[in-house]
């Protein structure tokens, strides 16, 4: 894993086990994941409420369930800052996906 020809973080090249797990043979669809929803009452990360004892340090005010949302930059940007073109959005979730009123 890794790389010595492109960006710091991905040195050294060093060896790397990754334990068995499950992949789907197919993409789940918003469909079949609303079914799963509501056979299940799961409720994503990103729905759900954040607990401030996970956040030490971070005004409370901002601990509001949301996701990072894409956003099309003008052109080109430099790769170093994932920022530049991903915003954490309140109220962003699967059933929302840029945001509030969103579908």
């Amino acid at each position: 894993m890794g790389s010595e020809e492109f960006y710091p973080e991905e040195r050294p090249v060093h060896p790397v086990r990754v334990d068995g797990f499950w992949m789907d043979e197919h993409p789940v669809t918003v469909v079949a994941f609303r079914r799963f929803v509501k056979a299940t009452g799961y409720v994503t990360v990103a729905e759900r409420a954040l607990d401030p004892a996970d956040y030490p340090g971070a005004d409370p005010t901002a601990l509001v369930p949301g996701a990072l949302v894409f956003r099309m930059t003008s052109g080109p940007v430099d790769l170093d800052e994932w920022r530049r073109w991903w915003s954490y959005l309140p109220g962003a979730s699967w059933r929302h996906p840029y945001g509030p009123g969103s579908s």
